[in-house]
This record gives C-alpha cells, structure tokens and sequence, in this order.
C-alpha cells in the first residue's frame, strides 16, 4: 500500500490487514502512518524528487504603496521634520514619536495624552494635548496629493 504526501511517499507493509465485511460489499480498513506504531505495520518512507520546468523567478522589489509611499507634506510639516518635502506617513509618525520622547512629552499620570510643546502645535492645529490615537488623524492634512 503506497501513499503520496507530496515530496514524501508512505509504504506500509505489514503481515496483517484488516479487513470488515459486510452485506453485499468488502471495505478495507487503512491505517495512518501516525497509527502504524500501534499495528503490526512497518512504516517506511522514500523520498521523491521533482524538477522544475522553469528556473524560479527572483521576485522584483516592489514600489512601495499606501502609506509606506513617500509623500508631500506641507511647509509646516516639512519645517517639523526638518526639512524633508517628501516623507511617508511612516516615518512621519517615527519622527513625531521620536520628538515625544526625547522631550518627555507624554502625560505622567496618562501615558496616552500628549501634552504638547511649540512645535506639535504647529502640525496638530494648536492644540495644547491630544491623545496617542488622534495623532495619525491630525497629521493627515499635512500629506498633500
């Protein structure tokens, strides 16, 4: 008995196979290689190989989309960042936290509000704190098409 799983092929072979009968037709009962230690059956395992018919392509780096595409941001943005007249939403938000953290910016008592300095009012519309989840929301009037 010979079963294929893929690259592996499964021969049991035994001394005793179990067979049921019934009214008007036999079955055979098979037994899973995972079974095989409880029977008297030996299991033994071989390996195939196949070839290939065409060699495997390398996969081209694609461009990158969404929000991990680089894109403009406005004068008060790019004044923010340093600069930088393109930037995905990415890195934009690596550097607004970079900024939070280097000038202990977060709220002792809530570590979710962001009490925030000259700088972050600039982008996030004058506010004097905003929560951790506002912050990607704030910051999208500042992407342009």
């Amino acid at each position: 008995m010979a079963v294929s799983l893929g690259l592996f092929s499964v021969f049991s072979t035994g001394e005793t196979a179990s067979f049921a009968k019934s009214d008007s037709f036999a079955s055979f009962r098979l037994v899973s290689p995972l079974a095989a230690h409880r029977t008297n059956f030996r299991t033994v395992r071989t390996v195939t190989f196949a070839t290939a018919s065409k060699p495997a392509a390398v996969p081209k780096k694609r461009e990158p989309r969404g929000i991990m595409k680089p894109r403009r941001v406005s004068p008060e943005m790019q004044a923010f960042l340093g600069g930088m007249s393109e930037v995905p939403r990415t890195q934009a938000l690596k550097l607004i936290w970079a900024h939070i953290k280097a000038n202990d910016l977060q709220d002792p008592q809530n570590k979710k509000v962001i009490i925030c300095d000259e700088k972050l009012k600039t982008i996030f519309g004058g506010k004097e704190c905003v929560g951790f989840l506002e912050i990607a929301g704030l910051i999208s009037p500042h992407f342009l098409k």
